[in-house]
């Protein structure tokens, strides 16, 4: 019964999920597109305005890589809005919560204080593990955002690391698990402003807006197009999820790959090649009328 009310709550918030009808031209080009990936490949497109879609492996697990912070960053807002955490607090970092890599926040001292907002925004914007995995703790950890995940319908998308119970799906899946369709539809609830609550869904909308890992499926939408978008990347999977506030109306879309053959960490991936050609292929389509293209040698910069 609690799983059939779960569901019930996903479908009552998912704008015009009832009028959905496939977009068959649309599924075409992008069944083409994937045809010869070496990997597996689950795409989920909707255009909020006219309510058409495709759905290629759309409720097939996937990793989520850094994608997952979506999730935790709702978890955290969460608690900020039950008053028992505050958006402006300064807190301290302390060296047991380094993840190493090339973080911002990974290069502080122990003892240094920063505000909760920033490390909030550190963890969107610019991906920071470090921050990502304080604000996992600072949430209650993946144990209260999963709650919060179900509670509201998503039924499938899960943080696995540092989780009780989570231990197999972790190795699995690594750090989370979700489906094309919960990560799009997630960022849908974000923009409606359905998430926690108004002011929440802004906040979270704002971070979400501001992404510096911009050279995949945001590279082949014009810059002065505002996009909310997450990525993730993992040797065996690339994954990107988008909702561009387009003119002629939104679109939301999410590709996740795995087992993917092309394993490298360059431009060239399969997989970031992927992101590319269908976000490409997704702004053409919706926006037949533009003339804008990539800059000249912008590839040099990816």
């Amino acid at each position: 019964m609690y799983r059939i009310f779960s569901l019930l709550l996903f479908m009552l918030g998912t704008t015009n999920l009832v009028a959905q009808k496939e977009d068959k031209a649309l599924r075409q080009q992008l069944e083409v597109t994937i045809k010869d990936f070496k990997g597996d490949v689950g795409i989920y497109v909707r255009h909020l305005k006219t309510g058409k879609t495709v759905a290629i492996n759309a409720d097939t697990l996937f990793p989520t890589a850094s994608m997952i912070k979506v999730p935790i960053t709702i978890g955290v807002f969460d608690r900020i809005e039950k008053g028992e955490l505050d958006y402006h607090d300064v807190i301290t970092y302390k060296d047991s919560l380094l993840y190493e890599g090339e973080d911002i926040l990974g290069s502080f001292k122990d003892g240094e204080k920063i505000s909760l907002s920033k490390v909030l925004m550190l963890m969107i914007t610019t991906s920071d593990n470090t921050a990502s995995l304080w604000c996992q703790l600072m949430a209650g950890t993946g144990t209260n955002i999963n709650a919060w995940l179900d509670k509201n319908g998503f039924s499938q998308t899960r943080v696995n690391s540092r989780t009780p119970g989570r231990e197999i799906n972790r190795s699995k899946f690594g750090w989370g698990q979700t489906t094309p369709r919960e990560m799009a539809e997630l960022l849908v609830r974000i923009r409606e402003s359905k998430v926690i609550s108004t002011r929440a869904s802004e906040r979270i909308y704002r971070n979400l807006i501001r992404i510096y890992w911009d050279s995949e499926a945001l590279s082949q939408i014009p810059p002065y197009i505002q996009a909310a978008s997450k990525q993730g990347a993992v040797n065996q999977s690339r994954s990107e999820v988008v909702l561009v506030n387009a003119p002629h109306g939104d679109y939301v879309f999410c590709v996740i790959t795995k087992n993917q053959h092309d394993q490298s960490w360059t431009p060239n991936n399969e997989g970031y090649v992927l992101l590319r050609k269908v976000s490409r292929l997704l702004w053409q389509h919706f926006e037949p009328d533009s003339k804008w293209k990539p800059a000249d040698k912008i590839e040099e910069w990816y």
